[in-house]
């Protein structure tokens, strides 16, 4: 069967020119771009006045930090623009080991979205982490076979790198060996620290978050992917590397993106449209959104609108303001007239279903796991940076006599994270700055990489109630007064949930706004800030289940300062 789409304006990736073409489809495939005409198809598509464009790829995306199954993240993302995702199944992993990456290769098979992996690199994330799970070279290396598989995910330990961790370096080697490409994740890594990084044959970064960052690593020859997601968002910063000639150089990703915020801005079309809105090429934004995400993964024939690529096309009513009105992948219509074409979810192996909806083991929690021990005057705090993933360390005096050291007035509130895998009973507490909360608590199992619970709180008691409600449903919760006022379960590993991106997205407001209600500033989105808390490989401090990460000296460290 042959489609042809008539009278539209051809976005080519290849030079940056637009021309006028008519477009021929067969099956799954592009076979001309010219001068065709009806007569050489069975179905034709009258695009007159519109822009035809490669679909949108999203080079870095993390499928479990959407809270969404692949089919209903696909079911948000088609509308978009999005045709293709690399998902990064490391925070799975993390939680149920090889299960969960077989898991997600099982719940994205043949949906309209393309969905491509990359092999999780670090599970756990570092050796102060306590995860459901550790996987070495061996355990992973089976799983480049599967034919979506593309790579080795973003390599977050870069000391074991410059240091020479033989585990580490199996992977990498693995991956090289196979033919396979090595994603990075070194923020703030430079100078001759980066040089040995890069020789290992790590490809690209997606943490830079400023432009200097980024031309070093550019000019060392990675790839840098330009992040715009809910927490982190460099667009702004990074916006010199949309001309030459350092945007052949750059991909276009959104890492960590809420349901909420896909519905209401949208996805890879969002970086679009907010880069021509601060000046860009709309064609050069497209080029990073489509064939250079294609190229860096190996991915052929895939990412532009030209004879032997597979029809994966948008086609716009604006170029500017990227109006999308049809969707084709695979050479199918899956988004007519703005509306998504209705699709299921692929049968899943159920001992793989049951290992995900199984992944809690820890005892219920009391007060006297949330009270912190007076030991000093000062503490260590962990300072929020709006707008971003990495957190200051702050030295502040704490008062022993009032709430155990929780100081509203001056937003000193307590933070825990408490290990859920394999019930060890290990807490770390600390303080925690920049929330700006005056009531309540909210606690969450969505904490990176590990994803053990983690509570921030004004009180004790609010605390314990919020994190045992997690223990028992997984997911988000916000509590006021010993009561729940808002709550969003995921029973997938603690992660994600089956529902609708419709009716996640709701819960996920619902929960966001009970926390700007208790005084956190619209500006920090709540849930994801509080899930990177965690992170111990983007600087400054971190608090595991183990307590305070000095993440620049890749030290655990003291809560107190005397």
């Amino acid at each position: 069967m042959k489609k042809l789409l008539c009278g539209g304006t051809v976005i080519n990736v290849f030079t940056d020119e637009m021309e006028k073409a008519n477009v021929l489809i067969e099956d799954e495939k592009i076979i001309g771009v010219g001068q065709y005409t009806p007569d050489d198809a069975d179905i034709v598509e009258d695009v007159t006045g519109k822009y035809i464009c490669p679909g949108f790829i999203d080079g870095h995306i993390h499928i479990e930090s959407t809270m969404l199954t692949p089919t209903e993240l696909a079911k948000l993302c088609l509308p978009h623009g999005t045709t293709a995702i690399v998902a990064d199944p490391h925070e799975i992993a993390n939680v149920c080991g090889v299960k969960g990456i077989e898991y997600m290769l099982d719940a994205s098979r043949e949906i309209p979205m393309n969905v491509y992996f990359t092999l999780p690199s670090c599970v756990p994330a570092t050796p102060f982490d306590e995860s459901g799970a550790e996987l070495y070279a061996d355990d992973i290396k089976p799983l480049y076979d599967n034919p979506r598989v593309v790579g080795l995910a973003e390599m977050m330990n870069y000391p074991g790198v410059i240091f020479g961790d033989k585990s580490v370096w199996a992977k990498i080697n693995d991956a090289i060996n196979i033919g396979k490409t090595v994603d990075g994740h070194a923020p703030f890594l430079s100078g001759k620290a980066l040089d040995k990084y890069v020789s290992a044959g790590i490809s690209s970064d997606h943490e830079c978050s400023d432009i200097e960052e980024a031309l070093e690593k550019i000019r060392k020859g990675q790839k840098i992917m330009i992040r715009q997601g809910t927490a982190a968002r460099n667009l702004v910063d990074l916006l010199p590397l949309f001309e030459e000639p350092y945007n052949h150089r750059c991909l276009l990703v959104t890492d960590d993106r809420h349901p909420a915020d896909l519905m209401k801005e949208g996805h890879i079309d969002n970086i679009v449209r907010l880069a021509v809105k601060n000046g860009k090429s709309p064609i050069t934004a497209i080029r990073m959104a489509s064939i250079q995400a294609a190229e860096h993964f190996g991915i052929r024939y895939v990412g532009a609108v030209a004879p032997g690529y597979r029809a994966d096309l948008l086609v716009l009513n604006d170029l500017d303001t990227v109006d999308i009105e049809d969707v084709y992948t695979n050479g199918e219509k899956v988004v007519s007239g703005k509306k998504t074409v209705e699709f299921s979810a692929p049968e899943i192996n159920s001992d793989l279903q049951e290992t995900v909806l199984n992944s809690f083991r820890l005892k219920e929690l009391t007060l006297s796991d949330f009270h912190i021990e007076e030991k000093g005057e000062k503490c260590r705090v962990i300072e929020i940076v709006p707008g971003q993933l990495i957190t200051k360390e702050k030295i502040e005096k704490i008062n022993w006599n009032e709430n155990n050291g929780i100081d509203t007035e001056r937003d000193l509130l307590k933070l825990a994270v408490i290990e859920r895998h394999k019930n060890t009973g290990h807490i770390g507490l600390g303080y925690i700055n920049g929330i700006g909360m005056k009531s309540g608590a909210m606690a969450s199992s969505v904490s990176h990489d590990s994803h053990n619970i983690i509570v921030i709180g004004t009180n004790d008691n609010d605390m314990m109630i919020a994190a045992n409600h997690i223990r028992q449903f997984g997911g988000n919760v916000v509590v006021e007064n010993g009561k729940i006022v808002a709550q969003m379960a995921l029973p997938i590993g603690g992660l994600m949930t089956d529902l609708s991106g419709e009716e996640i997205a709701k819960a996920n407001e619902n929960v966001r706004n009970a926390v700007y209600n208790f005084g956190v500033p619209k500006e920090i989105e709540p849930f994801m800030n509080m899930a990177f808390v965690s992170l111990s490989v983007i600087p400054s401090i971190k608090m595991t289940a183990q307590g305070l990460v000095d993440v620049d000296k890749q030290e655990r460290i003291s809560l107190y300062c005397d």
